[in-house]
């Protein structure tokens, strides 16, 4: 447990309700001396953007978001918060007097950003983000679509907001997610949960996804890696993406695997299903790509 993670958990938890409300006010308030972020991570989810994250943090020239203390890795704007308007967003963010110092110090330009996996899914936050950070850098983690979704099942398990076994939930997906891209499109404010926590089999479909980004995001601000590279390549996966941050090289000292859960096997017949159901999807994804996601490697 780092130190911010020991302070926060000596807060009292009635105390904590109170003060991240005016912590961003406060931050809010102070927005206009606030740079943008220079990244966003997008996902997908559970292929490893908790771990990318925190490695960048490791670097002397990523800056966390504010305060540092909460250890936050995103503040869900573009997906869940949008009405709270771009000052509240850019209060996450640190101070242009604070970037200048750490820059000073390490002989470098600092970056800042966040990292949410839902970012990629909902169809609305692209645009969004090309209105408001139009120099933003984008980096996009593709897992196996297989493995992403049971990995995605077994969190929504652990976490008790799923009951299903994964085969019941596979079968469910499309009743639960039925009317929801509807509602989101009449509703630029909803936020669908059954979209975000239900959608094991539909996150796997990468490219109507990067599509969307594809059409806004210039093609040198959109940096696209394999999650296996992560855990097979971790150092030149992370060189990849610092000297894309245009940041200095720096050896990565730990190789951990953060937020990482250990289950059983998935049923081989439905793994079967899976891998027959994405046959088509990956083709379209290489199509797009220029070349074939090798998900075979790492099984």
């Amino acid at each position: 447990m780092n130190l911010a993670s020991q302070v926060k958990g000596m807060v009292p938890r009635h105390l904590r309700s109170r003060v991240k409300p005016a912590v961003r006010a406060a931050a809010a308030a102070s927005s206009r001396l606030r740079p943008p972020p220079e990244f966003l991570i997008i996902g997908a989810k559970r292929g490893g953007t908790t771990s990318l994250w925190n490695w960048l943090l490791e670097h002397p020239g990523v800056l966390p978001i504010v305060p540092r203390m909460q250890n936050l890795k995103s503040s869900h704007y573009f997906s869940m918060h949008h009405g709270r308007g771009h000052a509240w967003y850019r209060g996450f963010f640190p101070l242009a007097t604070t970037r200048a110092a750490v820059g000073a110090r390490h002989h470098l330009t600092p970056v800042a950003g966040e990292a949410s996996p839902y970012y990629l899914f909902d169809p609305r936050v692209p645009a969004r983000v090309a209105a408001e950070l139009p120099d933003v850098g984008i980096i996009v983690l593709l897992r196996d679509p297989v493995d992403r979704a049971y990995s995605h099942h077994r969190e929504r398990v652990q976490e008790g907001v799923e009951t299903l076994d994964f085969r019941q939930a596979l079968a469910a997906e499309p009743a639960r997610l039925a009317g929801e891209l509807e509602r989101m499109a009449s509703d630029p404010l909803y936020y669908s949960e059954p979209h975000d926590w239900f959608s094991y089999r539909s996150r796997g479909v990468y490219a109507p996804q990067l599509r969307r980004w594809k059409e806004v995001i210039a093609p040198e601000r959109l940096l696209i890696l394999r999650s296996e590279e992560l855990y097979t390549e971790p150092q030149a996966a992370y060189a990849r993406v610092t000297r894309f941050l245009g940041l200095p090289d720096r050896p990565l000292r730990r190789v951990e695997r953060h937020n990482h859960r250990p289950f059983a096997p998935m049923a081989a017949d439905v793994r079967a299903d899976l891998v027959k159901f994405y046959e088509g999807h990956d083709a379209e994804l290489a199509d797009l790509l220029g070349a074939a996601p090798d998900w075979s490697r790492v099984r």
